[in-house]
C-alpha cells in the first residue's frame, strides 16, 4: 500500500511530513519500531521505521547516515517521535531528506509507537487479505472458465473485464497465439522488432512495460506465462500496469497460472495428435498400407481428400553440430515446428504439416496452377527461413516437388521433394529453396563423386586396354556410334563411312573383348553410361 494512504489513519493524527513530500507515494509493506544503533541491518525494502531517536539525540551524524542508508535500501520512510528525547527534527536531517526525496515524518508525542505499529500492521494486513481474497475469486473464475470447456479465450475475456484493459496471449516470438487477433494492429510490428534484435522482457522479472512510438503511443505490459517449455509465452496487457498495483497484478498472475496449465494440457493433446499424424504419413510414403482404399479412408481423418491436387515441400535443418543431444534437439524441433505451423496457419492456401525424423513435410492443397501461386509459396518459405534463422540461429532448406494430381500420388511427390533437397545439398548450398526439375543424365552423373565415376568408367572399358591403341580407338568409336544410332547397323556404317560388314565385324570383336552380348539391355545401358562418363571426365 502507499505511504500517503497509511498516513490517513486516525492513529497518525497530528503527524506532519517534515521532509521528502515528493516521496510519500512509496510503497509500505511493514512497519518496524526499533531503537537500536544498528537498526539499518534489520530493515528491508518498503519498511517504515518509527523511533524515539534515543540513540541519535546527541549524534546527528548517525541520524544523517541512517537516512542515507534507508534511502539506499528502498525503505518507505522514517517516523521520529519528537518532544521525548529530541525537541525537533534537526534542520540538517530535513535538508538531507528533501534532497533525497526520502519521507521524514514527525510523530506526535501523545501517540504511542506501539499503537502506530499495531494499527498500521492491522490495516496493511486487512488490505493484503482483501487482495488475496480477490485473487482467489479471480482464480476460481478462471478455473471455472476452463472446467466449463470455454478455454483460454474465455479466460482472456474474463481477465479483460476485471482489469479494464484489452488482453492478448502471445507466443515466445510476441506473435498472437489466436490467429483471429487482427484488430490490434501494432502487435504485428512486435515480431518484426524481435527479428531485428529488440528485447521486451528481462529474464527472471515478474513483468515489463514498454511503449511503442506509434501514432497512438500504445503501452504494453508483458507477464510471462511459464510452462514446461524453455521458451515461455506472454500475457500482453494493452495498457500500463504499475508495479505498485498489487491487486491487479495478483489477478493477472492467477490468470497466467491457469493459462499455463491449459497450455500444457493443449500441448500434450497436440503432441499426441502429431504423433498419430506422423505415423500415418510415414506408413503412407513407405506404402505399407494394404490397399488404396485404406489410404484414402485414413487420409480423410487428417483432412486429406483423394481427389485433390497437392504440392509436397520437404524442409531440413542444415545441421552443423552433429553432437547436439537428442533431448535438446527434440525441444528445439518442437519450437521450430510451432514457428512453421504459425506461418502456414495464416497462409492463403490450406497446408497440412507432418514430420519424419528431422524433416518437416508440408502438403499444400493447390487450387490453381503452380505458376500462379509460386511467388506466394516462395515468400512463405523465405519468411519461415528468416524466422528460424533469427529465433534459433539455424538455417533450413526446402525441396519442392511437382504437384500430385491426387492423394495416392503423394509418395512420388515426396521423393521428388527429397531429390530436390538432395540436389541442392550436393551443390553445396545453404538455406536454399530448390524446385524439382527432371535431371538430364550429365547432371545426375555430376552429383556422383569423381572417384566413383572414374572407377565405373575403368571397369567398363578396361578390357579394351589390352588391344593395340589404334584398334582400341576404332572399336570404341564404332561401339559409341552404334549405341547413339539406337543399334542401327546401316546408320552406323553411314556415319563412319565404312562398309556394313565392317561394322558387324567390329561389334563382334567388342562382344568378344567384353565377354557379353551388346544386345543385352543391361549391358547396353552400362556401355551408354560409360561413354557419358568418359565425356564428363574429359570435361572436368
Amino acid at each position: 500500500m502507499k505511504l500517503y494512504d497509511l498516513l490517513k489513519l486516525p492513529i497518525f493524527n497530528g503527524a506532519t511530513i517534515a521532509a521528502g513530500e515528493n516521496g510519500i507515494s512509496r510503497e509500505v509493506n511493514t512497519v518496524n519500531m526499533m531503537d537500536a544503533p544498528d537498526i539499518i541491518h534489520f530493515l528491508k525494502e518498503h519498511d517504515l521505521l518509527v523511533t524515539t531517536a534515543f540513540h541519535f539525540k546527541d549524534d546527528l551524524e548517525s541520524l544523517l547516515c541512517l537516512i542515507v542508508e534507508m534511502n539506499k535500501q528502498g525503505c518507505a520512510a522514517l517516523g521520529i517521535k519528537t518532544k521525548r528525547f529530541i525537541d525537533n527534527i534537526p534542520e540538517k536531517a530535513i535538508a538531507l531528506a528533501n534532497e533525497l526525496e526520502f519521507p521524514l515524518i514527525e510523530l506526535p508525542v501523545q501517540t504511542s509507537l506501539g499503537d502506530i505499529v499495531n494499527q498500521s500492521l492491522s490495516y496493511i494486513l486487512d488490505i493484503r487479505t482483501n487482495e488475496l481474497h480477490q485473487a482467489m475469486q479471480a482464480h476460481q473464475q478462471f478455473t471455472n472458465d476452463v472446467m466449463s470447456g470455454q478455454g483460454i479465450e474465455k479466460i482472456l475475456k474474463s481477465l479483460s473485464s476485471l482489469i479494464n484493459f484489452p488482453v492478448v496471449l502471445l507466443n515466445h516470438h510476441l506473435r498472437p497465439i489466436d490467429k483471429l487477433v487482427k484488430k490490434i494492429t501494432f502487435l504485428e510490428s512486435l515480431e518484426k522488432m524481435v527479428i531485428r534484435g529488440y528485447s521486451f522482457h528481462w529474464p527472471k522479472t515478474m513483468m515489463s512495460s514498454f511503449s511503442l512510438l506509434t501514432e497512438t503511443r500504445d503501452t504494453i505490459t508483458l507477464f510471462p506465462v511459464y510452462t514446461h517449455k524453455k521458451q515461455f509465452s506472454y500475457l500482453a496487457i494493452i495498457g500500463f500496469i504499475p508495479s505498485t498495483d498489487r491487486s491487479t497484478i495478483l489477478t493477472i498472475e492467477q490468470a497466467t497460472n491457469v493459462i499455463a496449465f491449459e497450455l500444457m494440457k493443449k500441448n500434450a493433446l497436440n503432441q499426441h495428435s502429431r504423433r498419430i499424424r506422423n505415423e500415418f504419413f510415414t506408413k503412407f510414403i513407405n506404402q505399407t498400407f494394404s490397399t488404396n482404399e485404406e489410404v484414402i479412408s485414413r487420409g480423410l481423418e487428417f483432412g486429406l481428400q483423394n481427389e485433390q491436387r497437392y504440392l509436397c515441400i520437404v524442409g531440413d535443418i542444415d545441421i552443423q553440430d552433429k553432437s547436439t543431444r537428442a533431448l535438446q534437439f527434440q525441444s528445439e524441433q518442437e519450437l521450430i515446428y510451432e514457428t512453421i505451423e504459425a506461418e502456414i496457419k495464416s497462409f492463403e492456401q490450406t497446408i497440412h504439416m507432418f514430420t519424419i525424423d528431422r524433416s518437416y513435410i508440408l502438403l499444400a492443397e493447390l487450387e490453381r496452377n503452380w505458376k500462379t501461386v509460386e511467388a506466394s509459396f516462395l515468400h512463405l518459405l523465405e519468411t519461415i527461413q528468416l524466422k528460424i534463422s533469427t529465433h534459433f540461429r539455424q538455417s533450413i532448406s526446402f525441396g519442392i516437388s511437382n504437384y500430385a494430381e491426387q492423394l495416392l500420388h503423394i509418395p512420388v511427390s515426396y521423393k521428388e521433394a527429397l531429390d530436390a533437397l538432395y540436389y541442392g545439398n550436393m551443390l553445396g548450398k545453404k538455406q536454399f529453396i530448390e524446385v524439382y526439375q527432371p535431371k538430364e543424365v550429365p547432371e545426375i552423373l555430376r552429383m556422383l563423386p569423381y572417384d566413383q565415376l572414374k572407377k565405373f568408367y575403368v571397369d567398363t572399358f578396361q578390357a579394351f586396354a589390352n588391344e593395340p591403341k589404334k584398334d582400341h580407338e576404332e572399336l570404341l568409336k564404332t561401339l559409341s556410334v552404334y549405341l547413339e544410332t539406337h543399334c542401327q547397323l546401316s546408320e552406323t556404317a553411314k556415319r563412319l563411312y565404312i562398309h556394313r560388314n565392317t561394322v558387324i565385324y567390329r561389334l563382334e570383336k567388342c562382344e568378344e573383348i567384353i565377354g557379353r552380348s551388346i544386345k543385352d539391355p543391361e549391358e547396353t545401358l552400362r556401355l551408354r553410361l560409360g561413354f557419358r562418363i568418359k565425356a564428363l571426365l574429359q570435361g572436368i
